[in-house]
């Protein structure tokens, strides 16, 4: 199947959207910024790190100056201001003092500490939901609603829609399959790789496949993906490396964001946090403008079900 797979000529990939009209709001900064840096060059990720890390006193300083304090060059600070979203390093600074000024009114929370093997069981609670409310913040605040949008209509009026995730990702998928089937479209999970395969060679023009995975780098999860692009159906990756080799694949992009990975807490749990809220943001999109067909659906599930829930008689 993989030597196949390697032959088949790529469908030409859609011309890309036009690039927004502004840049990142100042709230939205600090969540690209922990999204891009895992994929970022280290020199870049130094000044990454310390604009988050000091907004205040990084957007009282030129390129010359920033580059001096993070040891990396002036080109490199212009790279990684456009890699972030803005057109310059002025649009930048902006940015820096918008978000210092956030702070200093307490509007952005403190990051925490990592969870360490002896904190009590009231401080894990504490950091956890910090770090839950962070990860929902960030993704919500660096989701770029146009891509949204374009996948939410190819979704509702898709004639199959086959979801792809493996490992921790799979339970996002399944999540995300039996949203749909509950609202009367015809959408399957795979969590077999070589399943995902051969479903996704029945696909086509007006299918939707769907790819969930983290890393943006899962072979058993690109593999489908590029099968179905490749049979003509629209694609989509929920994916928390916007440079993952799943992207090339992808029609439509949809960036999640994570906690920090500590040894008590792998980027799968944070990752998955951040799927579930995208793929709710998806869900919801549909079953709108699916109203009228959705609702009625809806319901009759709720009703299949009502009995199971019914207090037993004794």
């Amino acid at each position: 199947m993989k030597e196949n797979f390697s032959r088949r000529a790529a469908r030409p990939r859609p011309a890309p959207l036009p690039p927004r009209p502004s840049p990142p709001e100042p709230g939205a900064l600090a969540a690209k910024v922990r999204t891009m840096a895992p994929s970022m060059t280290r020199s870049m990720q130094r000044v990454a790190e310390t604009v988050a890390g000091d907004p205040a006193g990084c957007a009282a300083l030129t390129v010359t100056g920033l580059a001096e304090r993070t040891g990396t060059s002036e080109a490199t600070v212009v790279r990684t201001a456009r890699l972030l979203g803005y057109p310059g390093y002025r649009d930048l600074r902006l940015a820096l003092a918008g978000l210092a000024a956030q702070q200093a009114s307490g509007a952005a929370p403190a990051v925490t500490a990592d969870i360490s093997v002896d904190d009590p069981l009231r401080d894990v609670v504490a950091k956890l939901a910090q770090d839950e409310r962070q990860t929902l913040a960030d993704t919500a605040a660096a989701l770029d609603l146009a891509q949204l949008e374009a996948a939410v209509l190819a979704l509702a009026s898709a004639r199959r829609i086959d979801v792809y995730g493996v490992g921790a990702s799979s339970l996002v998928a399944q999540d995300f399959a039996q949203k749909l089937l509950r609202i009367g479209l015809v959408a399957h999970a795979h969590t077999d790789p070589h399943l995902a395969v051969t479903n996704a060679v029945q696909m086509r023009s007006g299918d939707v496949a769907v790819a969930v995975t983290h890393s943006g780098r899962t072979v058993d999860v690109i593999e489908p993906l590029q099968v179905a692009f490749d049979q003509g159906a629209t694609t989509v990756a929920i994916t928390g490396r916007p440079d993952g080799e799943v992207t090339q694949y992808a029609d439509h992009v949809l960036t999640t964001s994570t906690a920090r990975e500590s040894e008590l807490r792998p980027a799968a749990m944070s990752s998955r946090t951040s799927q579930l809220l995208v793929v709710d943001c998806l869900f919801i999109g549909v079953a709108q403008r699916t109203y009228e067909t959705a609702a009625p659906a809806l319901r009759a599930s709720y009703e299949a079900l009502a009995h199971r829930h019914a207090p037993r008689e004794r």
